[in-house]
């Protein structure tokens, strides 16, 4: 029991923050989209981003909405990265040209989707890998528990905070981050 309540707490880089920063920037790294086109993270670097992974058939996929909200009002300095993966239950089944229509058609998406991922084990996506490894990140493990974890970065590339599926997009915890 403590192991699954430990599994879904927030949670934020330490107070000594100025002490922990990346070995590895996150800007570095690069992922394909859901057209297969290569894109740099170093295009984001000054503005806060949050790393998504996704599903289309989840009970959390209503949060597509919420995080388009946030992408919207808060694009000077925000930019949500939506990164579909089939990892939990089976959610995410659909390839690249019916993950980017269901997310169009009914939530309007905007904001970067990457193609579908592995958010942990033997083929763990290199986004994924940077969000869990300490050795990479400089504090996190906290690998996703459930699809629609939320992961926040800062303009600098410095991992600020992790959020399990039942965090909402809009949770004042993650909003007080973004400004």
């Amino acid at each position: 029991m403590a192991l699954i309540a430990s599994c879904s707490r927030t949670a934020e880089r330490p107070v000594n923050a100025g002490t922990v920063n990346a070995p590895v920037a996150f800007h570095s790294l690069s992922a394909k989209d859901l057209e297969g086109k290569l894109i740099s993270f170093d295009q984001y670097e000054g503005k806060t981003i949050l790393v998504v992974n996704t599903a289309s058939e989840c009970g959390y996929t209503r949060q597509y909405e919420k995080l388009e909200k946030l992408h919207r009002q808060y694009a000077g300095r925000l930019v949500v990265l939506g990164f579909p993966s089939d990892d939990f239950g089976g959610q995410e089944p659909g390839d690249a040209a019916q993950i980017r229509s269901f997310c169009t058609q009914n939530f309007g998406v905007t904001f970067p989707m990457f193609e579908k991922v592995r958010t942990s084990g033997r083929h763990i996506a290199p986004v994924f890998s940077w969000l869990t490894d300490k050795s990479k990140n400089g504090w996190n493990t906290q690998s996703p528990t459930w699809n629609f974890c939320k992961y926040l970065i800062d303009g600098e590339g410095q991992l600020l905070a992790f959020f399990p599926a039942s965090v909402e997009p809009d949770d004042p915890a993650i909003i007080r981050l973004i400004k």
